[in-house]
């Protein structure tokens, strides 16, 4: 509690209570050099590469004006795609300064980059000029002194440089999709490769070692009111070899709670209890203490949508996933609602019942297209019988083993 001065009610700059004994500041984040020594290296070559691509599309492009539209246009093109790989040289050196004692001078020269497309056209200005009768510019105006095929020819030319800029965002757009359609552990497997192959991995061994090092997750998840608490409780219960992820207690370690809800590395937290990564990926190997090495540990993850949403991003675990719903959208309705009468459910101040179940009616139909689209659901239960719900979630589990 902030104390409080009793006239105005405002804050203290000074307080005895704020003296904390042997308080050193707050924990210094620690720099890993070798992470950043590969992030300048990573941004070199990722530099070098877009010059290296602006230039090759820049003499495609030349080698289509000259079979499209002739002798002259080409060159005219390539001069204006030699400004564009110029363009981007002279960009580099303002990024390669930035946060250094150099920045302004590195800003400065920069900004020369602008004026290589004037450069090319003031050059094809004076030779038209210096052309006497054979000056192609015949009519007065705003091209009066370089035709509009000139213009146009260089400053095609020099706008050709955006188009392996173009290229390498909408790849990995492309490729997103590509494995969103497909379905659950198949759509993980084309990530995984993906990025393996960013990373420089060997691509073609990833069949025999897709599965080194990773650790399953059986996710559980679906919209609320389904019961799919009950059934991962039912499991957990009846098959010893399912495990509970390790919560991080802000009552038992308070510091590392806080530490990691101020970096937003909870993938679900409900103020006492947070999920991180590693209380997934740790879980099963520190079940398995005492215990026979033959017999596997899974964990189980009971997620509502936006959590299932994060777990399928984190790396290190190979997840399985069930999908937990209802036949019937009136079925939902009527279990929200009698969770609202029952008191389980607040209602703020300034809502009602009927606004309060309307959204989450609109939540659920939300969390149902997630669940449906999404392709990471190998196998969905449709909770009507606790009983044989609990049997289906046990016959999805063993895909675990």
């Amino acid at each position: 509690k902030v104390p409080k001065k009793k006239e105005r009610r405002e804050p203290l700059p000074s307080h005895p209570g704020y003296d904390l004994v042997g308080y050193e500041g707050p924990m210094a984040t620690q720099i890993n050099q070798d992470i950043v020594q590969q992030d300048a290296e990573n941004y070199s070559q990722v530099k070098m590469s877009l010059i290296k691509n602006a230039a090759i599309a820049g003499a495609m492009g030349t080698i289509i004006a000259d079979l499209f539209r002739g002798t002259e246009d080409a060159a005219l093109y390539f001069l204006g795609a030699l400004s564009g790989v110029a363009y981007l040289f002279f960009l580099g050196i303002k990024t390669d300064t930035l946060g250094s004692p150099d920045s302004k001078l590195g800003s400065n020269v920069s900004n020369a980059r602008f004026v290589f497309p004037a450069l090319v056209l003031v050059g094809v200005a004076l030779k038209n000029m210096m052309s006497g009768d054979l000056n192609p510019v015949t009519t007065p105006g705003i091209f009066s002194t370089v035709t509009p095929e000139q213009f146009a020819s260089v400053m095609i030319g020099f706008l050709t440089y955006r188009v392996p800029l173009f290229v390498s965002q909408l790849t990995p757009v492309l490729s997103e999709s590509a494995s969103d359609m497909i379905p659950g552990s198949a759509a993980m497997a084309v990530r995984l490769a993906a990025d393996a192959k960013s990373r420089g991995v060997d691509v073609s061994a990833l069949d025999e070692k897709a599965n080194d090092g990773l650790t399953t997750v059986l996710l559980v998840s679906g919209p609320e009111s389904t019961g799919k608490t009950t059934l991962v409780n039912r499991l957990l219960e009846e098959d010893s070899r399912f495990v509970r992820p390790i919560l991080v207690d802000r009552m038992v370690d308070g510091v590392k709670f806080e530490q990691k809800e101020a970096r937003d590395e909870f993938l679900q937290s409900d103020g006492r209890f947070g999920l991180a990564k590693e209380g997934i990926l740790q879980a099963a190997e520190k079940a398995m203490d005492g215990v026979d090495p033959a017999e596997k540990k899974v964990v189980v993850v009971d997620a509502d949508a936006d959590t299932a949403k994060k777990l399928v991003q984190i790396s290190g675990a190979r997840v399985i996933g069930v999908w937990i719903g209802l036949d019937d959208l009136e079925k939902f309705e009527s279990r929200l609602k009698s969770k609202i009468l029952s008191g389980a459910v607040k209602i703020p101040d300034d809502e009602n019942e009927d606004s309060v179940l309307r959204a989450k009616v609109r939540q659920v139909v939300k969390d149902i297209e997630f669940g449906v689209v999404s392709g990471v659901f190998e196998f969905t239960i449709l909770n009507e019988d606790i009983d044989d719900s609990v049997r289906q979630l046990k016959e999805a589990a063993n895909y675990c083993f």
